[in-house]
């Protein structure tokens, strides 16, 4: 459908790809992933037509439609509500909706056969194209991205930058794009409306290719991961999970390449370097000169990403309770957010608030931090230090600072070296650290008013949405960093891989209450879901008939646990098979013969990635099976 032939795009001097071709298949869905810089927001650019390569082509089936989400997009204003913009992704059904509107009128003085036949004509066609259903589909949208239904009517210049992101979101969407582009879409939606968009697009009929930093985001709806590295693009047939597995892989068989490679230019170069001045071995030593300088080298990997060291220290131990906090009433005019409610928070917990838009996270975060009045209580604990992140922080930044500056004012007892390791973890390399604060981005002061948060010696961190802006490596060592912190926090975040490795506590609010869940993120999924359906989740992979004899139950049963063993044990062997092959592909690409010759490596490159499809999709199976053995095991 779509296809890039020997793409190169250079920014300055600077390459951004060489040469890279990508065929993108009608239904598939891709995570395009890379560091932050790499070029994926340009690749995007630069396939929606936005921006024209240095050289290479594009080529796309005749009336295909792009539809593609950008940061760009939140500047757009109208007057008109949001239900009408979004509706203007029905191009066609709102010229038909206008040229029916006109006919009816001029109906009033004239019924003349030929505006009846336009009319009709109009109509016929308007049904054709389900236009009488247009609002709702359009509403449908609009709501499963959060909006109220009362909200639907209201012009699009009142809602924030965020909102209206949604509403072209909606708008996009609606068009049923063949190739659906979409740049960060979850930086601007809460838990619920990111699961409507997951929901969604796992029924989308057309290609998709995301830029995201959500890894359960890209798990649930990518079928395929491209990852932009070294002015190039791999390709890895599987989610985001697959993906870490498999480059694992694939650097390890790299370096190994890279390795006999330059064992293999040693040993020619000491032959060279000894026999060069013999002249029985002129013409030996000549051919391996010649066959050296035409070897194609292999790029070691680059291993530039730096790893944080840095622990977070406390000025002072606190005692065992870190905050109280008694709410009698808080509301905005008429709009009562929280009634007669409360929190506990004790030295260790370390708190995910999560929850819809609108219900009032950041409003309790600022009541915990003493600068949100409300009626009621608030105190802090014995030796208890607060700090706060959040968005309006970036506007008590220095202007007149470089970076670098802006935190050696935070730690001055810190050293340069472990500063800019710091700030090379938010994505600041280099010479960047020197950059003034006046010329960053917003996102890039986010990252700076995050990394001065990280070197307070608090012992109570409140953080709200800190993982915006960051992509994937920086929310691990974001991760890394809050693990090893001997504090607690309470963090608003709707990345869920980052609530479920950093929370022991989940806070949400219902009823306009705190309500807590004494686990981790996954379990309060687990937990919320089985609330919701009032049932325990079950794993159905085997249906089994049902009698209405006990004793035909129990034998109906055993049979298929007996079943399920026997395809367990088969689906074990295939797996030890099949990794067994594996393992001989990684040791005949390993060869000089094979890594040498372009075409064997290939073949050969090819046959592993299938096995190792092939070796997903046996896990996979194994673990519904041996779910379905667990759960039939406790029905016994």
């Amino acid at each position: 459908m779509f296809v890039l032939n020997n793409i190169t795009f250079e920014f300055g001097s600077r390459y951004l790809f060489r040469d890279v071709s990508w065929h993108i298949d009608p239904g598939v869905k891709t995570g395009l992933i890379g560091p932050n810089g790499s070029g994926k927001s340009t690749l995007l650019r630069v396939i929606a037509g936005e921006y024209s390569p240095s050289s290479g082509e594009i080529t796309s089936q005749k009336g295909a439609i792009i539809g593609f989400l950008n940061q760009d997009l939140l500047s757009y204003e109208s007057d008109r509500s949001i239900v009408e913009v979004a509706m203007e992704a029905f191009e066609r059904q709102n010229e038909l909706a206008k040229i029916i509107d006109d006919c009816l009128k001029k109906l009033e003085t004239d019924s003349s056969d030929e505006l009846l036949h336009e009319l009709h004509d109009a109509q016929s066609e308007y049904a054709a194209l389900d236009g009488y259903s247009c609002q709702h589909k359009a509403e449908m949208v609009l709501e499963g991205l959060g909006f109220k239904t009362e909200e639907l009517s209201k012009s699009l210049k009142k809602f924030s930058g965020g909102w209206r992101m949604r509403v072209m979101l909606a708008k996009i969407l609606l068009t049923q794009p063949d190739l659906l582009l979409l740049d960060e879409p979850t930086n601007h939606l809460d838990l619920p409306s990111i699961k409507w968009l997951e929901e969604y697009l796992e029924s989308f009929k057309g290609a998709l290719i995301v830029v995201s930093h959500d890894r359960y985001f890209l798990d649930s709806i990518a079928d395929r991961i491209v990852e932009v590295r070294d002015e190039s693009l791999q390709f890895y047939e599987g989610n985001y999970s697959y993906y870490l597995e498999e480059k694992q892989s694939r650097d390890e068989l790299r370096k190994n390449q890279v390795k006999n490679q330059e064992k293999y230019i040693r040993e020619q170069e000491k032959f060279i370097n000894r026999f060069r001045a013999k002249a029985s071995k002129a013409k030996a030593v000549q051919s391996r000169i010649k066959m050296l300088d035409k070897l194609e080298k292999i790029s070691d990997l680059d291993d530039s990403v730096p790893v944080i060291k840095m622990k977070l220290d406390l000025a002072v131990q606190p005692g065992k309770v870190i905050n109280k906090l008694n709410v009698k009433r808080k509301a905005y005019q008429d709009s009562v957010i929280f009634n007669d409610t409360g929190s506990l928070i004790e030295r260790g917990d370390k708190i995910a608030l999560i929850g819809a838009n609108g219900t009032g996270k950041t409003t309790l975060l600022r009541m915990i931090a003493g600068i949100e009045p409300f009626e009621g209580v608030m105190e802090d604990g014995y030796n208890v230090v607060k700090s706060v992140f959040a968005q309006h922080q970036l506007e008590s930044l220095n202007l007149k600072n470089s970076i670098l500056e802006e935190l050696q004012v935070m730690a001055p007892d810190e050293t340069d070296n472990r500063l800019r390791t710091l700030l090379g973890a938010f994505l600041f390399k280099g010479d960047d650290v020197f950059k003034k604060i006046k010329v960053l981005s917003g996102g890039e002061k986010s990252r700076v008013a995050l990394a001065k948060t990280m070197l307070t010696k608090a012992n109570f961190l409140l953080l709200d949405e800190p993982t915006n802006h960051l992509d994937i490596q920086s929310v691990n060592t974001l991760i890394k960093v809050l693990n090893d912190y001997r504090g607690s926090f309470v963090v608003i975040s709707h990345d869920r891989f980052f609530l479920g490795e950093v929370a022991n506590k989940i806070w949400y609010i219902e009823d306009k209450t705190i309500k807590e869940y004494p686990g981790s993120y996954s379990e309060f999924e687990i937990w919320k879901e089985s609330q919701d359906a009032n049932e325990t989740p079950v794993v159905k992979t085997v249906k089994v008939k049902t009698s209405d004899s006990p004793k035909n139950n129990v034998q109906d049963s055993q049979k298929v646990i007996k079943k399920l063993q026997s395809g367990i044990s088969r689906l074990e062997d295939d797996i030890r098979s099949t990794e067994d092959q594996i393992k001989e592909k990684l040791e005949i690409m390993s060869n000089e013969e094979v890594y040498s010759d372009h075409e064997k490596l290939r073949v050969v490159q090819s046959e592993h990635d299938k096995l190792l499809s092939n070796l997903t999709e046996l896990k996979k199976e194994w673990e519904l099976n041996f779910n379905q053995l667990i759960e039939l095991g406790n029905d016994e």
